[in-house]
């Protein structure tokens, strides 16, 4: 049973292969011009694809195709080379482009999961009994689609964590004239109002004590996006200890939200070969 559908995981693999470097098979300075073969990008992006799904160790994806240790390599070389990054933004891009980002209504929400390993962006959970937890200050469009997320512990408040949150606004390019942002009551405070009028952004923010169905309005697109998120294992219980290696695998997990939401709301509209036979 393939980790993701063969109509999802072609097209990724086909536009992440042209972000990586050209390696030879044999490594050129070996005296006697031969050795080992070097392991496959493909084989790795698939291992990758695997951890993220299934959110077990390396050593459990890890076979006779792939050591744990050339999987962490290869994790870390693209890192460095910020494949991860440009990854999301090209499928952004391709989705603004044929679909089209709803930039005029933002939603920001705050997320808690467990992080059992601790590590740089961890912190005591205060829903978890003080265990280690981490927290994703998500940003979506109109529609749900990532945006961006800045991590920090889970013992901070989602307030503070608005400002670096909206700064991610300014890769995505121009912005509409108006535009707003969507919260739920724990960001209710004059602090939050004001960031809002310095950037020129209007607030939609839920009043305490007032029951949620009354005035989800759009917010609920971020929460279901969390809910997506949280559907690959390796980021609902992060195990990984470097916050460039959790924002790597959330990078990657926002490309396949993205491009698989891209196919779904295509699927009526386009022709493309591998179409899939039924809508995503």
């Amino acid at each position: 049973m393939p980790v993701l559908p063969s109509w999802l995981t072609e097209p990724l693999w086909d536009q992440f292969a042209v972000l990586l470097p050209v390696r030879p098979e044999y490594h050129p300075d070996h005296p006697l011009g031969c050795h080992r073969w070097r392991i496959s990008d493909r084989i790795v992006f698939d291992k990758l694809l695997q951890l993220l799904r299934f959110g077990c160790s390396y050593e459990v994806i890890a076979g006779t195709t792939c050591s744990a240790s050339t999987i962490r390599s290869r994790r870390d070389e693209w890192i460095r080379l910020g494949v991860f990054a440009e990854f999301k933004r090209i499928a952004l891009e391709c989705y603004d482009r044929i679909v089209g980002l709803v930039l005029d209504r933002i939603a920001v929400d705050g997320s808690i999961t467990k992080a059992p390993g601790g590590g740089e962006a961890a912190g005591r959970s205060p829903v978890d009994r003080g265990k280690q937890g981490l927290k994703r200050s998500g940003m979506t469009d109109g529609y749900g689609i990532p945006l961006g997320r800045v991590l920090a512990g889970a013992n901070r408040h989602d307030s503070p964590l608005l400002a670096p949150t909206l700064d991610l606004l300014e890769g995505l390019g121009p912005l509409p004239d108006d535009v707003t942002v969507h919260l739920d009551a724990g960001y209710g405070s004059d602090k939050t109002r004001a960031l809002l009028a310095e950037r020129g952004l209007h607030g939609r923010i839920a009043h305490k004590g007032e029951k949620a169905p009354v005035q989800a309005s759009r917010r609920w697109h971020v929460e279901r996006t969390h809910a997506w998120q949280n559907s690959f294992r390796r980021l609902a219980r992060c195990y990984e200890r470097r916050a460039v290696v959790i924002d790597a695998f959330f990078d990657l997990a926002d490309t396949v939200i993205t491009v698989r939401s891209l196919m779904r709301r295509a699927w009526t509209t386009y022709r493309w070969d591998g179409r899939p036979h039924r809508r995503p």
